[in-house]
């Protein structure tokens, strides 16, 4: 029986879409965003935007906005630490 969750479990892993979390070490909005994503057991990248300029500026293209956190999420972008759309694009 454990071999079959573990199918599951590998099964929704590759399944997940893409996550991408824009951010700076001193969002605190960011790190909830990333600590939920976390306790869901959602992989995703962290991009640290004060240290990088040209992810800073692919951040403001895809969402039209500067302030972070920005997640996108296969391709959706969710501005904010906004549960329930995060979830809805995740299917959780």
């Amino acid at each position: 029986m454990a071999k079959a969750q573990e199918k599951n479990t590998e099964r929704k892993r590759k399944k997940q879409k893409r996550v991408i979390v824009f951010s700076t070490p001193t969002c605190p909005h960011c790190n909830r965003a990333k600590h939920y994503l976390r306790s869901r057991g959602v992989r995703f990248r962290d991009v640290d935007v004060s240290r990088d300029r040209a992810a800073a500026r692919d951040m403001v293209r895809r969402s039209g906005q500067q302030g972070v956190p920005v997640l996108d999420i296969g391709g959706k972008i969710v501005v904010g630490f906004d549960r329930a759309k995060i979830d809805q694009l995740l299917g959780l």
